[in-house]
């Protein structure tokens, strides 16, 4: 197998096109250099120079030969250098779960931010429920989770990333756009509601429950995922509440009212970890939005 010092040797004499040159340019003498060269291409098994009196010539072969090794010396170059930063954490893999309202504005900004932080890292995305998120985070299935509460505080680290408020989803057309106040939980108390899943999405589920009181027959629909409630209330299949940030996503025929809550802005999405975690890239990126 051929070595790394013989590969910069071919390299050398490639670009130089001059043994003597080459051998002055790696700091060595001409008949090592040859030697070099010679035992290379006995390894490689074909001839890389046409050598006469008029000088030195790459053949085919080693027109073909040289692009590779320019890359394998690269690579051999870079790969100290890379590992450093694996192992700093400023480059390698971070694998990002989020629920998809926090794609709703929060996390594009989120990796724009990162990316411009951490530009040599890999910023890998998984799109679940908070549920899931919790589960896949225990797992080391995931690094960095955009979810809900609750969690365990002694399993995993987590901060608040941001607070919204909850706002009532109706059709334009719905009595309720008519208001010249904030809409009431009693108001809701005879619509049709478009309901949290109890058991995909239980933050939600457990929120609304606790702001107003929710008849189980005025329910049509338990759902998961926010911009499915949203395009039900397109169809006009009812009303729901989802939180402020769904307005971003501008669906015709839906108006988003407020809502009139104890708290202004009840609704927190929160940055989740594992303690435990031995991603070296985790706390770098920790560290890189604990300003933004």
């Amino acid at each position: 197998m051929f070595s790394f010092e013989q590969l910069r040797g071919f390299v050398a004499v490639a670009e130089e096109l001059h043994f003597g040159r080459a051998a002055t340019r790696l700091s060595m003498t001409q008949p090592p250099l040859s030697r070099l060269v010679q035992k290379l291409e006995r390894e490689v098994g074909v001839r890389l120079f046409d050598r006469d009196s008029r000088g030195v010539r790459l053949t085919p072969a080693g027109t073909a030969f040289y692009g590779e090794a320019r890359r394998l010396l690269a690579l051999a170059e870079s790969a100290p250098q890379q590992a450093r930063r694996i192992s700093e954490g400023s480059a390698g893999r971070l694998r990002v779960g989020f629920t998809a309202g926090a794609g709703y504005g929060v996390l594009p900004r989120l990796l724009n931010h990162l990316s411009a932080q951490l530009p040599d890292l890999e910023l890998e995305l998984f799109e679940m429920v908070s549920r899931d998120q919790v589960e896949a985070v225990q797992g080391h299935e995931i690094d960095l989770g955009l979810a809900r509460p609750p969690f365990d505080a002694a399993t995993f680290g987590h901060r608040l990333l941001m607070r919204e408020a909850l706002v009532v989803a109706v059709p334009d057309t719905h009595p309720l756009t008519r208001l010249d106040r904030p809409v009431h939980p009693e108001d809701l108390v005879a619509e049709p509601l478009i309901m949290h899943s109890d058991a995909k999405a239980r933050y939600f589920y457990d929120l609304v429950v606790g702001l107003m009181p929710v008849r189980h027959d005025n329910v049509v629909h338990s759902v998961s995922q926010i911009l499915t409630m949203v395009w039900l209330v397109q169809g006009g299949r009812g009303v729901a509440l989802v939180p402020h940030s769904t307005e971003l996503i501008r669906v015709d025929g839906v108006s988003f009212l407020p809502f009139a809550t104890p708290t202004p802005k009840p609704v927190e999405l929160h940055l989740l970890w594992a303690r435990d975690s031995q991603n070296p890239a985790l706390p770098v990126a920790l560290e890189a939005l604990r300003n933004q």
